[in-house]
């Protein structure tokens, strides 16, 4: 249980920045600094998606991994569930998202400039509204994610019960 846990720690992580970036960072924001910029964006896009699957392959295979916690009301144990269950689906949705997204363009799309999506359908209808989804998806599990956020802190500060701690990597444990 312990290697799984520091599994889904350094995975936690490892998305939280990559979807900061991708939050703040469209492809249209890259493009104007030139090919390379734009790689590297693709690059990282590619680990994110990466870094997605393997989240939600865990999940399928173990279920979430940690508990509501016994300071959580029976309204707040649904919450955490739905939330974490969201997020895991949600992540999974945008890589999806990125594949069909892929299957329906017009040239062949590759992951990191080298890693080809799907074969492209051409079929450019089909291709707007899923890249509309694919956006409204990932701003939505946004949301999600800030919401998370707020009630694992809410839970830390108001409850008391060291959620943050769970998550958190043992370095930042003074500071909470």
């Amino acid at each position: 249980m312990q290697t799984r846990r520091s599994f889904l720690k350094i995975l936690h992580w490892a998305l939280l920045p990559l979807f900061v970036w991708f939050i703040l960072v469209t492809p249209d924001d890259v493009l104007p600094f030139g090919p390379r910029a734009f790689q590297a964006h693709s690059i990282l896009a590619l680990i994110f998606v990466t870094l997605c699957l393997l989240w939600t392959a865990d999940y399928l295979r173990k279920g979430l991994a940690g508990r509501p916690g016994p300071k959580l009301g029976p309204r707040a144990r649904i919450a955490h569930q739905l939330m974490h269950k969201a997020l895991i689906w949600g992540l999974f949705g945008i890589a999806l998202g990125g594949f069909l997204l892929g299957l329906t363009s017009p040239i062949l799309l590759k992951a990191g400039g080298f890693l080809p999506i799907a074969p492209p359908l051409n079929l450019q209808q089909a291709n707007h509204i899923i890249g509309q989804i694919h956006i409204f998806e990932f701003y939505l599990v946004g949301v999600i994610a800030a919401g998370h956020a707020v009630f694992h802190c809410w839970r830390h500060i108001y409850l008391r019960d060291n959620a943050l701690r769970i998550m958190a990597p043992k370095v930042f444990h003074r500071f909470l």
